[in-house]
């Protein structure tokens, strides 16, 4: 059937291509726009109203609370040397073991140092120390109590012993107690160490995921961009959600391979890390978007398939041999969740502030060098806000996503590192920006 276009119809036909390249372009200050209005809403609705929101400075969930320790010259000359020789790292002559090594370097080096720029290296373990930090309650160390028993009998009754746990081993699978039995850890110490070694493998693991999808350049830059990242680093040293990202890396890795052998490893990986966070089943997702972009829809169903009977399997299993109840234990975590602050949080207001706190966080010229990415249509950007985007609009996790959607933070630097923008302006200003919320903003972890 011919399809007849009259002059006016052919007009507009011609001005619609013309606009769109303006209104994608625009999408970054279009961004700016809503976040700026964000946070004023939500500071006005704090100061002026009785509207209850849920955190102190919503959207985001730390306070005003300036502090500063003699090691902040010691922090200070560590972001400075790295802004200063940083870049050197992605010239080719480096070779990809030497980068993955100092990778890891930097971002154990400059968590640590950036942790204890405000309250010194006590602040490495304070949010675990009871005596230090009334949030230390709310951790994994009160709760491995429930392991009195052994880890049979508390893996089987997991689903039941939920609601009776501190709030962040009751939202999350039993994974990461079961980790701290095996390894006897009991300490402040203890757990701060393993959080802090075990989030350190995230830079070189940034690196390698970086490998499967990015040029080698674009890897090294995804790399140092987590490294420096101010959400990565303030959070990174002082809470459990660096070792999710990790795990959430350990899966991303052979996911976004085009070997179907990876895959399904990465498929397994995936399930085993689910075991510590539910929320790291969105590495899935994201992958499944990367395959479907770069290799076809048919590969990205294919996949989706090998992740979710991989999944399924995983869990099988483990019921069997444990009675581990996975649709309980999701149950009884979304009552927990619905019933704690998350019940005052408003919907309509999280829905964007969820997003913005985490992005803004996570840093800036990241968050727009990620957003220009996307308005190019870069796959990496694509799957990462469209991950971000469904977290937003299902609302289950309504703030704190500075740190609960930590695990996000280097598939948006993957998604930054598609843009050719000079790098070391770039790092100096996530330095500046990660420096500067430390000593001005406490956030408990």
């Amino acid at each position: 059937m011919a399809v007849v276009v009259r002059s006016g119809d052919e007009r507009v036909l011609n001005v619609a291509p013309a606009l769109l390249p303006r209104i994608t372009r625009a999408l970054p200050w279009a961004a700016v726009v809503v976040a700026m209005a964000t946070v004023a809403v939500g500071l006005y609705l704090r100061r002026a109203t009785d509207t209850p929101l849920g955190t102190p400075y919503p959207p985001f969930v730390g306070g005003w609370l300036p502090a500063v320790h003699p090691l902040l010259v010691v922090a200070a000359a560590c972001f400075a040397a790295t802004v200063a020789f940083a870049p050197r790292l992605v010239e080719p002559r480096v070779s990809p073991w030497a980068f993955a090594l100092a990778a890891l370097g930097l971002t154990l080096v400059l968590r640590l140092a950036l942790a204890a720029a405000s309250r010194g290296t006590e602040a490495w373990s304070a949010v675990f120390d009871p005596a230090r930090s009334f949030e230390a309650n709310n951790e994994y160390l009160p709760a491995l109590g429930a392991l009195d028993f052994g880890p049979r009998f508390f893996v089987d009754r997991f689903a039941e012993l939920v609601p009776s746990l501190p709030v962040h081993a009751a939202g999350h699978p039993p994974g990461l107690l079961l980790t701290l039995h095996v390894l006897g850890i009991d300490s402040p110490g203890g757990m701060a160490a393993l959080c802090i070694g075990v989030g350190a493998l995230s830079g070189p693991l940034a690196y390698l995921v970086g490998r499967q999808v990015l040029d080698e350049r674009g890897a090294r830059v995804a790399a140092l961009l987590l490294a420096l990242a101010p959400g990565a680093l303030l959070f990174g040293a002082t809470s459990a959600d660096a070792v999710f990202l990790t795990l959430g890396l350990l899966a991303a890795w052979p996911l976004a391979a085009r070997s179907w052998r990876a895959r399904a490893a990465g498929a397994v990986a995936l399930a085993a890390a689910s075991f510590f966070a539910w929320s790291l089943l969105a590495v899935g997702a994201w992958a499944a978007i990367v395959t479907w972009r770069r290799d076809g829809l048919r590969s990205a169903v294919a996949l989706s398939a090998v992740c979710a009977t991989a999944l399924a399997a995983f869990y099988a299993l483990l019921h069997a041999g444990t009675g581990f109840d996975p649709i309980g234990t999701l149950r009884s975590t979304e009552e927990v969740y619905r019933a704690g602050v998350a019940s005052i949080r408003p919907y309509w207001y999280w829905l964007f502030g969820s997003p913005v706190a985490f992005l803004l966080v996570l840093g800036l010229p990241i968050s727009w060098h990620a957003l220009r990415a996307l308005t190019r249509g870069e796959t990496l950007a694509i799957a990462i806000f469209a991950v971000i985007a469904f977290a937003a609009v299902m609302g289950f996790t309504k703030a704190e996503t500075e740190r609960i959607w930590l695990f996000m933070a280097p598939f948006v630097c993957l998604a930054a590192a598609t843009t050719r923008a000079p790098l070391r302006p770039v790092l100096a200003m996530l330095a500046v920006q990660a420096v500067l919320y430390e000593l001005l903003v406490y956030t408990v972890w």
